[in-house]
């Protein structure tokens, strides 16, 4: 058996090889665009542009009035931050006239205009606005230029990178520029259109480039659309074939289908949702974690959906806000990541101390990690093919250019982000974002069991020895490449906005500066085993002064998060301490929580962590995770003029995104998630076909944030089933 997964694996992995070498030769010519660049150079023609201009401004007030009213215009609320006007771009894409033989059509195209720094400055001085404001303007004004849009937050996770493909990225400009959009018909480059539909506006000093320009239908079909199209298609039939199966023998025949072959119940829907919402828990379950889990699933899609917004009217109120003690309980979100590395250590250990010895684990390490990977694999798979096709068809706007970037991005590096190594090979040009923290965490899974081999020694000492050396051993390099790369201590540094793309890439997605809450949940992992089944004995007085010093300790780590993001910030060594020590202290606060929870110290906490309103979110928020940014993304860069931020428009926003991402990936779980499950654990069963669906009585509740659980045989080595039911915690 051992054999053939190998084989399936060495396969699999040649297979990626070599589409992967297929691919770059591919992406060094772009052949596949998500934008029909030959189209916009196609539809250019300078004499068309001059008859159809001059009938415009001659015989067709009207038609020039549609131009103009669909283009150029002065942003409102400069003095808020806002620096880009976009138009009407629906309404100058519907621009079609057939007159005189010509075929006028609608272009729309966004230009930067330069904004003279010495009229800036010397604007400000004379303005009414308070020095807070004075400074927040400049941030934001003086950061369009350097990073190429119109943002406080720059960073290459939370938001895609606007004109990834076709903005002029060697522009000499060097002063703050606003974005503006222009409508002209598509026979003219911007410069006619602009000098012939209004004036030559370069006559009177004002530069601009052109950013982009958009026509109707120049989305071009690639062939990864009729691949992902055939695929969906596959999974569609199956789906419908084994539901109608399985219903006929269920309420027509009504037949045990206990003794039938569990391959044509797989993809069964009816099946597959009663698995999901059974949630009989075992005598070991950690009933907490699942609580822990899904309030922290909820803070990442809430934190997300502040910090994913994209051009919004007035960014100078949005950063006050931000900055301010009022938004700390949405900008601290990104400190939840570390519950789940917490989490992922703990169950790690906790569900394979006491059932393996280090030998077994050592010869079976093939099985562990495959387990882990083949899990892992259907809904990211799904996924990845979606953004890289069908995603850029799911919506259109003036800024669908900017999120059309995630999608040249999963094209070209769809393999790192399935073998998890975004943060060495790509960084920077991360497909589908938030699947980094998958990547840190397959790659810390993978070194585990280096210390597993000790924890699992029946000696009562090497254990300590192996978990606290790797503690200590994390925590000094860690804080040592820390100080030495300098980087700010949060994603909000407004005095420090061109160093956060470094900042993400250097320290928030680098495997070894977040480890330790990883070697913190693995500490925790071990000592829960230690007590597994033995009554803890502790006074009500010392639980309390534990209780208390936990919340305080949370609390501060939260409040540090915010006087790092003001504005008068500027205390390196304390960003290096903050970077180095919060997260694995968070991660020690939360590992109290949940052992004084499962030792009956936790109280009221214990009774709402464990309340049965969590099983369903926690058992989704793996498909959760992985869907939730494309669908804020998707709504965000669909957007036809610049966001008010406002808190009561974000919580509307937050609630929307929450419902929409759960409804998505409860279908997601059943219709692929728990398919595949069942199909793994009959490759990995040795003949455990006639069970494989049929709920599992005894699963855990320390399952991970993940794919939905089957039931396993007993002929499976020990790990194998646990490691379903508890390991895979993905934030």
């Amino acid at each position: 058996m051992s054999r053939k997964l190998l084989l399936i694996f060495l396969v699999i992995s040649g297979i990626v090889a070599v589409c992967d070498s297929k691919q770059r030769v591919l992406n060094e010519d772009v052949q596949f665009p998500t934008f029909n660049e030959k189209l916009y150079e196609e539809v250019l023609n300078p004499e068309h542009c001059q008859k159809q201009t001059e009938y415009i401004t001659r015989n067709d007030t009207l038609l020039r009035a549609k131009f103009l009213d669909a283009g150029l215009r002065i942003p409102k609320g400069i003095l808020m931050g806002n620096t880009i006007d976009m138009g009407n771009y629906y309404q100058c894409l519907g621009i079609k006239e057939n007159v005189n033989d010509m075929n006028i059509q609608g272009k729309y195209c966004m230009i930067q205009a330069t904004l003279n720094q010495d009229h800036l400055n010397q604007f400000l001085s004379t303005s009414q606005l308070s020095e807070t404001e004075q400074r927040l303007l400049k941030t934001v004004l003086n950061n369009v230029t350097k990073e190429k849009k119109p943002d406080v937050f720059p960073n290459p996770i939370f938001k895609p990178n606007f004109n990834y493909q076709r903005s002029g990225s060697d522009s000499q400009l060097s002063k703050s520029e606003f974005s503006l959009a222009v409508c002209i018909p598509a026979a003219c480059t911007t410069q006619e259109g602009i000098n012939a539909l209004l004036f030559n506006i370069s006559a009177i000093g004002l530069e601009y480039t052109e950013y982009f320009c958009r026509l109707p239908d120049d989305k071009p079909w690639a062939p990864v659309d009729y691949v992902a199209i055939a695929i969906f298609y596959i999974v569609g039939i199956l789906t419908f074939l084994c539901t109608s199966y399985d219903i006929y023998h269920k309420w027509i025949l009504k037949s045990d289908k206990r003794n039938k072959n569990s391959l044509f119940f797989c993809f069964s829907v009816y099946s597959n949702t009663q698995r999901l919402l059974n949630f009989t828990s075992g005598p070991d379950s950690l009933e907490c974690i699942d609580g822990i889990r899904a309030l922290a699933m909820i803070w990442v899609i809430l934190g997300h959906t502040f910090y994913s917004l994209p051009f919004n009217i007035n960014p100078i109120d949005t950063l006050l806000w931000a900055i301010s003690l009022n938004a700390i309980w949405v900008t601290s979100a990104p400190m939840t990541v570390d519950t789940f590395f917490l989490l992922s250590g703990l169950l790690v250990v906790y569900s394979t101390a006491g059932k393996l010895t280090g030998e077994k684990l050592i010869k079976n390490v093939h099985l562990f990690y495959l387990n882990r990977l083949l899990r892992m694999f259907p809904v990211l798979a799904a996924m990845v093919l979606f953004e890289t096709s069908l995603y850029n068809r799911v919506s259109d706007g003036p800024l669908w250019e900017g999120l059309a970037s995630n999608i040249v991005n999963c094209r070209q590096y769809w393999w790192s982000t399935l073998l998890h190594i975004q943060n060495f090979v790509n960084p920077r040009d991360l497909c589908l974002g938030v699947t980094w923290y998958l990547s840190l965490d397959v790659q810390l899974h993978i070194l585990s069991p280096i210390v597993l081999f000790w924890v699992l020694s029946t000696r009562k000492y090497p254990p300590w020895i192996a978990l606290t050396s790797t503690l200590l051993s994390v925590l000094t390099a860690s804080t040592i490449y820390i100080f030495h790369i300098d980087m700010p201590s949060g994603v909000i540094s407004p005095n420090r906005v061109q160093e956060m793309n470094d900042f993400f890439v250097k320290y928030y997605i680098n495997t070894l500066s977040r480890a330790s809450p990883f070697c913190v949940g693995m500490i925790f992992g071990y000592i829960l085993h230690l007590w597994r089944g033995k009554k803890l004995r502790i006074s009500v007085v010392l639980a309390m002064l534990i209780w208390c010093a936990t919340f305080l300790l949370l609390g501060a780590i939260i409040y540090c998060t915010n006087i790092s993001m003001q504005l008068d910030w500027d205390n390196q060594l304390a960003d290096n301490i903050f970077n180095s020590f919060l997260r694995p202290l968070w991660a020690l606060a939360l590992g109290w929580i949940i052992f004084a929870c499962v030792k009956g110290f936790g109280g009221p906490i214990n009774w709402f962590l464990s309340l049965q309103v969590w099983k369903l979110p926690a058992r989704l928020s793996y498909a959760m995770y992985i869907i939730h940014f494309s669908v804020m993304l998707a709504y965000y860069y669909s957007a036809v003029i610049p966001i008010y931020f406002t808190l009561p428009a974000l919580m509307f926003n937050f609630l929307g995104f929450f419902f929409l991402t759960f409804v998505l990936a409860f279908a997601v779980t059943v219709v692929i998630d728990v398919p595949c499950s069942i199909l793994i654990k009959i490759l990995l069963g040795k003949g455990t076909k006639k069970s494989a669906n049929i709920p599992d009585k005894k699963e855990s509740t320390t399952s991970g944030i993940a794919p939905a659980k089957v039931k396993v045989s007993s002929t499976n080595p020990a790990f194998i089933s646990d490691e379903d039911k508890s390991n895979t915690v993905l934030i």
